[in-house]
């Protein structure tokens, strides 16, 4: 059966799922954890750089970029380019999110890649990066023929959605290894910071889903979503 809802309705609930997503981490990590640093006796500000990135710039704008065909009435062109923009910014924030837990492990005495949260999470950004180079190289720049683009074009968009769901995966996994850490650690496990974690892990699952369902309904105008390289007119 042909789906045949409209998606921008589903882009608009995305769009606030992933508003209160991105403060909801915020006030995890300002409010509850003691704030940002990236030079600080306390080591634990350099790890709270790393759930703020990895949700705000690899999970939020990795799924606005995904959407942004969906969302925003422009030219193609335009498009195209926000859609390689905004996804160039979602891995350079997730490189650096990946590197501040990193420091952390390292200048508290914390082996690093010990766990399935690390493992699939490298794994994740890595094939992030192949996909947005494959996507730049063959439908932006140099561009491949018109022919291979359109070969290419239902690989790279389900290759897309694995990758970024393999994302959201991984965060989850992520929240839920910290909260377990916490909890042992003597956080009350039905306190409000517990609860919000739980809460803002939720609100990431849907916005995920959002962002699916808005990448596989059709779009609201006779938009066929062709890829061609950016040069072309």
């Amino acid at each position: 059966m042909a789906l045949t809802v409209p998606a921008l309705g589903f882009t608009f609930v995305a769009h606030l799922l992933g508003a209160v997503s991105a403060v909801l981490v915020l006030v995890w990590c300002i409010h509850f954890r003691g704030g940002l640093a990236w030079e600080a006796t306390n080591k634990s500000l350099i790890f709270n750089i790393h759930p703020v990135l990895m949700l705000i710039g690899f999970i939020v704008l990795g799924g606005e970029a995904i959407i942004s065909y969906k969302a925003l009435p422009w030219r193609k062109e335009m498009k195209k380019l926000i859609h390689l923009i905004l996804h160039a910014i979602a891995l350079i924030l997730g490189a650096v999110g990946i590197y501040a837990a990193f420091k952390y492990h390292n200048e508290s005495a914390i082996v690093n890649l010990y766990s399935l949260h690390s493992w699939v999470g490298l794994g994740a950004i890595c094939l992030y990066a192949i996909q947005w180079i494959f996507g730049f190289i063959i439908f932006f720049y140099p561009g491949a023929a018109p022919a291979i683009r359109g070969e290419a074009l239902p690989w790279h968009v389900l290759f897309g959605l694995f990758v970024y769901l393999l994302a959201v995966g991984t965060a989850e996994l992520g929240f839920l290894e910290k909260l377990t850490f916490l909890e042992n650690s003597g956080l009350a496990k039905y306190g409000p910071e517990a609860f919000l974690v739980n809460f803002t892990a939720l609100v990431v699952v849907f916005f995920a889903a959002f962002v699916v369902l808005s990448a596989v309904l059709p779009a609201h105008t006779e938009d066929n979503m062709s890829y061609t390289a950016i040069t072309d007119e």
